[in-house]
């Protein structure tokens, strides 16, 4: 009898044991991918050390067993788990870094682009233009009300970055040791923000019609040729799509398995009526990226874009957009910047899409930037999520809207207020009080 119960006892545990190691192999793709596309850009873009991002940044769920070995020379990482999930990462000039898969586009290690670089005068001339931040500011606020505010978001979820402008000025700055204004942060899903741009410049200065049926060629002839770029940029396009990052799903398998990111969401069938349901989807921020690509066809131009047109016309140099091994921008996530240029990308939304005389935005599209997207409770308008329902902010300014990034990333734009809070960090949801935060600095600034 004794006998048979271990038998059985041995046959439950290596029952549980082929399971588990089963779910972690089927994964090891994913999590192999994560790791060496973020620490490949960490160690590259950023300029950080492997061993702090391996120790913070990647030291989480089945990220953590990744086995990763970097090639400083060639500047590539290799990712793998015991032989499973074999990852490649590489880093391109001006392009970033993407996965490669062997047998899909040969050229994509070979892809770069010149960016230009921040003029001389950049790092003397006064904030925003430049770097050097005034002394004698003119707007009356608690001191020492707003340090301790700033102070209190470092204390718990692991903040990296905080600064809090009001109009053109920057009324404080602080960074977690290791990081300092040169830093470049990943945006993750602020990167949909960024998109929201692009699309408002070729609004303005291409005459791009968002009301159209999206030119996706191939939607013709099903029912997805009704979906507009519109209905895209609201998030309301009816494609079917799974945005969960805690196991396989169309978001994850489209980051870490799709050398393509965008022609996985072109593929996707329609679930719902265009404009019927809301639902937040990365896979709708890479096929904007993509149409825009196809309405450019010319990669050196396309390359060029965000930074002809947007990051360099309001002095954020440090801007990196990355592509895709198919050239093609993740908007969905992957620009990387310091928080200063962070917080000028917020400027330029608090000044109506007009920077110091040249309209970059139109201000009609910065209202469309904040307007709700059809059936969103309220809680998000183009590319961007608002304050309107009062959800993240309840005791907040319902005006407020805001780019919101994956572990805790965020550009607040308070009209009201005539302010912009960014913060940055590696956070787990639940771990830090964005409400807390924004009412402590704004009660700093209530002095009246």
């Amino acid at each position: 009898m004794k006998k048979k119960i271990l038998v059985t006892i041995l046959i439950v545990f290596l029952l549980i044991l082929g399971f588990g190691g089963k779910y972690i192999v089927d994964r090891s793709q994913i999590f192999t991918g994560y790791a060496a596309k973020n620490l490949a850009s960490g160690i590259f873009i950023a300029g950080r050390s492997q061993e702090s991002l391996e120790e913070e940044d990647l030291n989480f769920s089945l990220v953590s067993l990744a086995k990763n070995r970097v090639d400083y020379e060639n500047k590539i990482v290799y990712s793998d788990f015991y032989g499973f999930g074999n990852q490649k990462a590489v880093y391109r000039e001006g392009l970033g870094v993407c996965l490669v898969y062997e047998g899909t586009y040969p050229d994509a290690e070979n892809q770069s682009q010149k960016i230009e670089e921040a003029p001389a005068s950049f790092q003397t001339e006064y904030w925003p233009k430049g770097q050097k931040i005034r002394d004698n500011l003119s707007v009356v606020f608690d001191v020492n009300k707003l340090s301790k505010a700033i102070d209190a978001s470092f204390e718990k979820g692991n903040t990296r970055a905080v600064l809090v402008l009001y109009d053109t000025l920057v009324l404080a700055e602080k960074y977690a040791d290791g990081f300092d204004k040169d830093t470049r942060i990943q945006g993750w899903s602020m990167s949909k923000s960024v998109v929201n741009a692009l699309y408002g410049i070729m609004v303005r200065k291409y005459g791009f019609n968002i009301d159209k049926p999206a030119p996706v060629h191939e939607w013709e002839g099903d029912e997805r040729h009704n979906i507009t770029t519109r209905n895209l940029l609201n998030m309301t396009s009816g494609l079917s799509w799974v945005e969960d990052y805690g196991d396989i799903s169309t978001a994850t398998v489209m980051l870490y398995e799709s050398p393509n990111l965008a022609e996985m969401a072109l593929r996707q069938p329609i679930a719902y009526p265009p404009d019927s349901v809301w639902y937040y989807s990365s896979g709708t921020s890479n096929i904007l990226t993509e149409i825009l690509k196809r309405q450019i066809n010319n990669n050196a131009e396309y390359w060029e874009l965000p930074y002809k047109e947007l990051f360099h016309k309001i002095s954020m140099f440090s801007a990196i957009m990355e592509t895709d091994a198919s050239g093609n921008f993740v908007g969905s996530s992957y620009t990387y910047a310091t928080p200063r240029d962070w917080a000028r990308f917020g400027l330029l939304y608090l000044e109506q899409g007009v920077w110091f005389g040249d309209t970059i935005l139109s201000p009609d599209w910065v209202k469309f930037t904040y307007t709700p997207a059809p059936n969103s409770d309220g809680e998000y308008g183009v590319q961007f999520w608002l304050n309107a329902s009062g959800k993240e902010l309840p005791d907040a300014p319902r005006d407020i809207y805001y780019a919101d990034g994956y572990q805790g990333q965020r550009v607040y734009v308070i009209p009201s207020k005539n302010l912009v809070i960014v913060r940055m960090g590696l956070t787990k949801k639940k771990d830090f009080d964005y409400n807390k935060m924004i009412t402590d600095i704004l009660d700093a600034l209530m002095t009246d």
